[in-house]
């Protein structure tokens, strides 16, 4: 069975044995944004004894304390502000064994215009740490998204997107993006250097990180316990044509296998990639889903309410902290603040495209043949928030 095919129906995996003997590393692995919601899931992936390229030793780099919830990953954990080159330099020079490097992770500014700088600085001061003291790195991996496509947060609405399903070959479009600044930035690192790269762009992403910017399903799980709590049928907050219309996601393993496979590929080596998870799905039918999940009624959209304007979730959500609270105390959830768990800006972004799909193609026809089940994925997640005691 290969490798991709047993993570994506679900085999169990191999998991860590601190009573193992020590592996003798095949590759060393730098995974920028180890918290993230990718980061997260490279970590749990990597160490495992089948991974390709390895055994692999695995450097996590973070800017926070490290969270209970990624303690039992097998990594060396490094705590350090990438935003600082200072910090960043002395932090990571030191790590001379890297062969590989995995940058998941990005900044939120106000402006893209101060985006393309804050992530640019933070990208070449990794760069300018690790390169210059790892001889034996081989490949950057840079995540980075559909923005690629349809432009940044504050351009929705301004600038025509490309029309979907979108595929690798479309040109960038003439606005700021800072993924075209970090694009900039490797392509001019790894030709100067003589290094191979793989670009990856997921869609929504369905996995798990409480520090995620972007982590729908973690948002819609708090969103369902307070209706639920508060005794309200779960509401969608988007249009009709967002409820009907035809998405894709990106599970988080998957997207690390994908990553994984072009590190170590040679037929994957200086492209960029799609990376969803190979099916598509409507809102209407997950709706269901996240309502069973916690066992609760879904509204659905009534004949007569074609013109109804439905209130944003940030207008829904933005006196429900209180309600929140009184949800951890009294289920013993982990301690969390609604607007540290909830990214109810995030929900309203997704939720004001009716549709939205890539093709994956490019990554077939190069090798790649991993796929999730986004009903299945979504479960998946849901689940592990509710195994870490982040909703009840």
């Amino acid at each position: 069975m290969s490798w991709w095919w047993a993570g994506a129906i679900g085999a169990a995996k191999k998991k860590f044995d601190p009573n193992d003997a020590p592996p003798k590393y095949q590759s060393v692995a730098l995974v920028a944004g180890v918290t993230g919601i990718v980061g997260n899931s490279l970590a749990d992936i990597l160490p495992l004894p089948d991974t390709p390229g390895g055994p692999w030793k695995v450097y996590g780099v973070a800017r926070r304390a490290r969270p209970d919830w990624n303690a039992d990953h097998p990594i060396e954990y490094i705590q350090c502000d990438l935003s600082d080159p200072h910090q960043t330099h002395s932090e990571l020079s030191q790590l001379t064994d890297v062969t590989h490097i995995f940058y998941v992770t990005w900044a939120s500014k106000p402006t893209e215009a101060e985006n393309c700088e804050a992530n640019g600085n933070m990208f070449r001061n990794l760069l300018d740490a690790v390169i210059p003291n790892a001889p034996n790195l081989q490949h950057i991996c840079l995540q980075t998204g559909r923005k690629h496509y349809v432009g940044s947060f504050e351009m929705l609405g301004k600038v025509e997107p490309h029309e979907p399903p979108f595929h690798e070959d479309l040109p960038r479009l003439n606005v700021p993006n800072f993924y075209y600044t970090l694009e900039d930035i490797l392509f001019e690192e790894v030709k100067k250097e003589g290094l191979t790269w793989s670009v990856h762009r997921p869609t929504v992403i369905f996995g798990f990180s409480p520090y995620c910017l972007m982590n729908i399903v973690g948002s819609l799980c708090v969103y369902a316990a307070i209706c639920k709590h508060v005794g309200k049928k779960l509401r969608f907050s988007g249009s009709r044509g967002v409820w009907n219309g035809y998405w894709d996601a990106s599970d988080a393993d998957l997207i690390a296998e994908h990553q994984i496979w072009a590190a170590v590929d040679p037929y994957a080596k200086n492209e960029a990639f799609n990376c969803s998870n190979g099916d598509v799905y409507k809102w209407k039918h997950l709706w269901r889903v996240l309502a069973e999940q916690f066992d609760m009624e879904f509204e659905d959209f009534d004949d007569d309410d074609e013109g109804e304007l439905r209130p944003s979730m940030e207008e829904m959500m933005k006196d429900k902290g209180p309600v929140w609270d009184e949800i951890v105390r009294e289920n013993d959830l982990v301690p969390t603040k609604l607007e540290e768990i909830g990214n109810w800006w995030f929900v309203d972004v997704m939720f004001g495209v009716e549709s939205s799909v890539d093709s994956m193609n490019k990554s077939k026809e190069h090798g790649f043949v991993g796929f999730r089940n986004s009903r299945t994925s979504f479960v998946t997640w849901i689940d592990k928030m509710k195994s870490y005691r982040l909703v009840p």
